[in-house]
């Protein structure tokens, strides 16, 4: 696990993915009360209100709508330096304009919508690898995420799945994701939506990656890539397969039900802190680990 000097925050959003996630904000027209304590922290955690920050709405198709709620919020908690990138494509990944502002921001900020529409548009791009690069080695640089912008941080990513199949082998589907952070699975909307069999499904066929289940209005700050910190008014399941015993996922057909046997969980809250390396739950997130 290569340690970082920037800061990944990945939240659970209080949206659905595409339609339900887009209407959510139109209707509202606002992040509620947790999400913008989650917002505060990114623009803390970036260097305070008057750093940089670019707002990538890449996922949703509704970009204009979810940028103009961005800037809003953004706005309430005093940062007002804070730009959109509504970028659509490839070739519009690929800009000058674009890339200078990615090199020269403090934080950048993805939000909900289809993830699998940011593997695809910045998978291998200079982007993706400027972002790599300065989250490796700049302290103080953070990349943050929510619902679909969350789980694209990961390097396997839930692309789909429904809830009610997720007990079935093969309705749980996996591909590469923007790898900023290794071995770990991210899942949103973890509760609302009930999504712990489609993240135990994805951890049983990957059990070197450590499933991260986020609450809505919840969130959780990695710090060198393997220290955890839990934000935010709900909760954080952490499920770990590396001491499974017996699993069928190899000898059932596909839309077969799979067995796990001796899959391990803990439910973290606000405060609580977890080591992905050591798969160590914390009480306190800062406690020192002797």
């Amino acid at each position: 696990m290569n340690l970082t000097k920037g800061k990944l925050i990945s939240i659970g959003g209080a949206e659905d993915k595409g339609t339900d996630l887009e209407e959510g904000f139109v209707q509202r027209n606002r992040l509620n009360f947790f999400e913008l304590g989650i917002l505060k922290r990114i623009v803390d955690e970036a260097g305070g209100k008057d750093k940089h920050i670019e707002v990538i709405t890449t996922a949703s198709s509704i970009p204009k709508e979810v940028g103009d709620n961005y800037l809003d919020a953004f706005g309430k908690i005093g940062c007002t330096n804070v730009h959109i990138m509504p970028i659509r494509n490839r070739e519009e990944a690929s800009h000058p304009e674009y890339i200078e502002r990615i090199k020269n921001c403090s934080g950048v900020m993805f939000s909900g919508g289809d993830q699998l529409r940011l593997t695809s548009i910045f998978g291998g791009t200079e982007i993706y690898q400027i972002l790599h690069d300065r989250l490796e080695n700049e302290q103080g640089f953070v990349i943050a995420g929510t619902s679909a912008g969350a789980m694209a941080m990961s390097n396997t990513m839930i692309y789909q799945g429904k809830s009610d199949l997720a007990h079935l082998k093969g309705e749980v589907k996996l591909t590469a994701g923007l790898a900023f952070v290794g071995n770990v699975i991210i899942d949103s909307h973890f509760d609302k939506r009930g999504r712990f069999n489609r993240l135990a499904q994805a951890v049983a066929s990957n059990p070197q990656c450590t499933g991260i289940g986020l609450g809505e209005d919840t969130g959780v700050i990695i710090s060198d890539g393997n220290h955890l910190e839990v934000v935010g008014s709900g909760a954080v399941v952490i499920v770990d397969g590396k001491d499974i015993k017996h699993t069928n996922i190899t000898d059932v057909s596909i839309g077969e039900p799979i067995a796990v046997e001796n899959l391990k969980v803990n439910i973290l809250v606000r405060g609580n802190g977890y080591l992905l390396k050591e798969r160590r739950f914390l009480a306190v997130a800062g406690e020192v680990v002797i």
